[in-house]
Order: structure tokens, then C-alpha cells, then sequence
């Protein structure tokens, strides 16, 4: 799976809130993943979004996957479809051992990247329906227990990779996707009772968060934030809680200290002195910056950069310290 072509970001994007779409073959836009949360980077799948549908099915353990505003608990013989563009994050409760299967797909291998009748007849509906940001699916249920056998196998046949398994995947995705419309064709699904200031919240997030991507280094107030999305501070702060559970201000003090992470373990110029790592990723103050790095990854950048010497174990593959994937961390 770590040779999958088909989702990779390069160094400039793996720390994105945005995954791009397509990644490197628009021929076939899937990519599969198994993974375990207590092996992911800090403990978590940060907040991001993509082009992508994605499907997750819980292998053993409880998540909570927060999807815009809505949070979402999930267990073994659960799973969790995404629409596109939605932003979203994964943890485990309790910090309890969880392993999950995903596959992110681009509905392209299904109705192709031109506009066309099947595109309007059969993706719009669900890309366009306020109330399928998410689908829970459990196995109890008949009818979810058979787009959870049609996930399973579209997965098994990608990480096997037998000859045609882009055939298996494809026609495991399309039936996938006949029976969540036949089953809606028949049942309206329930509207979300979300007000207009609600339903604009995850745009406005998103936004934040690529100028915060952008502008990290930079001071940045509750004011350039605000004007950033082109709402007032109150309501910028409004947005950030009802979205992420966090202050904007919070969210830019994890973002940094995430940031500084990262240039320890590439061993950049910058992580010689830890004042000057500070001011490389936005703080004037290296005392501050010591102390919120610490209560963020429970032990300080000295102590950091002394364990990833000591211990290069915790830096390798399956290592809480390894260089994160595109859709890890953070806070």
C-alpha cells in the first residue's frame, strides 16, 4: 500500500489541508488505505478535505469522525461514507486501540470527468444533497450491509491488485452507488436542521484554514482571520467553534506547533536554536512557544529532537515520530 501511486502528495503538500483530487493517474482515481490510529502521527487524521468520495469501515475499536459541524462515533461493523469536498477529521475515543479500511475514490471512475447524462441523472443528486454530507452505515441493517459487503470488496480487490481489479472496483462502486440511490429514490432522506449561518460555516473554515496553510509564519490576528472570510471577529469565532470545537487562535497555535514538528524531523536549518524554530513558524516568543510545544506533544523541542536521535525506531514507518502521511495529524 505505501507504493500506491494513485493519492500522493509531494513535499509541499503533505502537510495540506487540501488533498488534491485525481492525484497522479486521472485514469483511475482510487486509492486504498489500512490503517491504525494509535500508528498515525499524534494520534489523529487531521482536519482536510478532497475531491474524493471517501468510505471508511471500522476493523476493530471506536472513532469519532467529526464531518463539518457533525460528529460521528463509530464502531467494528460500522462505516462512514463522505461526499466531496467535505471537511473532516478522525480520532480514536479514549485513545483506545482502532484500525480502520478507507477508499477514496473520485466519482470519475464512475461517470468519467465530462459532463454527461449520467453524470446529472445519477452523482448530482448525491453531491448536491445537504443532508448526505455523510451516510453512516451498519452492518445490522440489511440494505447498509450490502453497500458494506460492496466497499469491502472494492478494497480487498485493490489490495490484492489481481489481474482486472480495476473492473472489481468499478463495478463494486457502481453497485455501491445504485443501492444508496435506490434507497433514497424510495425514502427522502431527512433535512438537516441547520441554519443559513451553520450551512456556511464549513466554507468559511476551509478558507481560514488554507490562510493559515499560507500565512503560519506571519503574525496573524483574530482580525486578518476574520477578514480573511469576510465576516466580522464574533462570528469568525462563531464559525471556528461550531466547525472544529477550537478558537481560531487555537487552531493557529496547533497549526504552528505541528509545523515546528515537522522541520525537527527533516532537520531543517532553522530547528539549531530554539528561538529561531520559534520565529520560523510564527512565535516571537520562545519561552511561549517551549511551553505550548510541550502540551501539545508532552515533551519539549529538545527533548523532541533528542528522542528522534536516540530512538530513530520511533521515526521509522510504523513509529509515533515518522514523517506524517497526507491525511495525518492534528489536532
Amino acid at each position: 500500500m505505501d507504493n500506491n501511486p494513485f493519492i500522493t502528495a509531494g513535499p509541499a503538500d503533505a502537510d495540506a489541508v487540501f488533498i488534491p483530487a485525481r492525484g497522479r493517474d486521472a485514469n483511475y482515481p482510487v486509492v486504498t488505505y489500512f490503517l491504525d490510529l494509535n500508528q498515525m502521527y499524534m494520534g489523529a487524521i487531521r482536519w482536510h478535505w478532497h475531491d474524493e468520495f471517501e468510505i471508511i469501515i471500522i476493523n476493530n475499536g471506536h472513532a469519532t469522525v467529526c464531518v463539518d459541524n457533525i460528529q460521528v462515533v463509530l464502531e467494528a461493523g460500522q462505516a462512514l461514507m463522505i461526499n466531496q469536498g467535505i471537511l473532516h477529521s478522525i480520532r480514536p475515543i479514549n485513545n483506545d486501540k482502532c484500525t480502520f479500511y478507507s477508499i477514496i475514490f473520485h466519482p470519475a471512475i464512475l461517470f468519467g470527468y465530462e459532463q454527461s447524462y449520467f453524470r446529472s441523472k445519477y452523482l448530482l443528486p448525491i453531491i448536491n444533497s445537504p443532508s448526505l454530507k455523510c451516510l453512516k452505515l451498519d452492518e445490522s441493517v440489511p440494505w447498509q450491509e450490502k453497500l458494506i459487503d460492496h466497499a469491502n470488496n472494492a478494497i480487498a480487490a485493490n489490495l490484492t491488485q489481481k489481474f482486472g481489479y480495476e473492473l472489481v472496483t468499478k463495478g463494486e462502486l457502481t453497485l455501491f452507488w445504485t443501492k444508496i440511490l435506490d434507497h433514497y429514490n424510495h425514502t427522502k432522506p431527512s433535512t438537516q436542521d441547520t441554519s443559513i449561518e451553520d450551512s456556511a460555516d464549513p466554507k468559511r473554515v476551509k478558507e481560514a484554514l488554507l490562510y493559515i496553510q499560507t500565512h503560519y509564519m506571519d503574525t496573524i490576528t483574530l482580525d486578518d482571520l476574520a477578514a480573511s472570510i469576510h465576516v466580522s471577529k464574533s462570528e469568525c469565532c462563531r464559525c471556528f467553534k461550531r466547525t472544529l470545537q477550537l478558537t481560531p487562535i487555537e487552531y493557529v497555535m496547533r497549526y504552528r506547533i505541528f509545523e515546528a514538528t515537522r522541520k525537527i524531523q527533516r532537520n531543517e536549518p532553522e530547528t539549531k536554536s530554539i528561538s529561531t524554530l520559534a520565529m520560523s513558524v510564527g512565535f516571537n516568543n520562545a519561552s511561549y512557544f517551549n511551553k505550548l510545544f510541550k502540551k501539545y506533544v508532552e515533551c519539549t523541542p529538545s527533548q523532541y529532537k533528542k528522542m528522534l536521535k536516540t530512538k530513530p525506531a520511533y521515526n521509522g514507518e510504523d513509529g509515533p515520530f515518522r514523517q506524517p502521511s497526507p491525511f495525518e495529524i492534528t489536532f
